[in-house]
């Protein structure tokens, strides 16, 4: 309450605003994170998003499918260097045999597979968002998907110091608020007619994780991810929802 007994929010002692979201690479066991560079990712990204062949996974996007590797990179040229959004490129570390068992060993092969980005960035406040994120099929439900997403979060949380973490879909996107539930968001909320995309409407369906939140989803996240966690044929003993420190 305030001097004038009305409900106030509590107090944030010594808040400062918090540096933008600069990192050129992020690394992890089973992917790291490189900023989106034309020369490096668009040739393997193109690739690797072929393999959906019916364009799925680009329906709840602004843009894509792409028809031809020049559109695709032209698209990445256009991207890649902004600063907000922040694209990096999803490079797995794991050996090329689609069994998503061990790292790969230094020297050996790896491939990108997949795009995501922080945006969004408030600085002032320490807000920020995973958004823009396109998985090819190579990477879909493997484990580099969830390091990628835990990467981010850790980045935003443990070393730029923001408070509020932001993810927001198409209301109509199964896939990704499911995602976004086994991540560890929390459901906030849906915009209506908060957009038009493709000459559609859109409405948001918005979620967070909290500074206060973070720790026990961090425990959860290392859980899941340590190889502990998964059989010879790679399966996971553990789910991420039920993983526990």
């Amino acid at each position: 309450m305030n001097e004038l007994g009305q409900p106030v929010g509590h107090p944030v002692p010594g808040w400062m605003p918090r540096p933008p979201a600069t990192a050129a690479v992020l690394k992890g066991r089973y992917c790291r994170l490189e900023r989106l560079d034309p020369h490096r990712h668009a040739e393997e990204l193109f690739t690797a998003d072929q393999l959906d062949a019916r364009g799925e996974s680009w329906t709840y996007l602004p843009y894509g499918p792409f028809d031809t590797l020049a559109d695709y990179r032209h698209w990445v040229e256009q991207v890649g260097g902004s600063d907000d959004p922040l694209f990096y490129a999803v490079v797995d570390n794991a050996v090329v045999d689609n069994t998503d068992t061990d790292p790969v060993a230094p020297g050996g092969e790896q491939r990108c597979v997949g795009v995501l980005s922080l945006m969004r960035m408030q600085p002032e406040i320490g807000v920020i968002e995973i958004g823009h994120v396109h998985y090819s099929p190579l990477l879909q439900r493997r484990r580099a998907a969830t390091e990628a997403q835990y990467l981010l979060a850790s980045h935003a949380f443990e070393e730029l110091g923001y408070r509020r973490l932001e993810w927001k879909c198409d209301s109509l996107n199964a896939a990704s608020r499911s995602a976004a539930a086994r991540l560890g968001f929390s459901y906030e909320g849906t915009f209506r007619q908060a957009a038009v995309v493709k000459g559609r409407n859109r409405d948001t369906a918005w979620y967070s994780i909290t500074d206060s939140e973070w720790p026990g989803l961090r425990d959860r996240f290392a859980s899941w991810l340590h190889p502990d966690n998964f059989d010879a044929q790679g399966r996971q003993r553990t789910s991420l929802r039920g993983s526990a420190p």
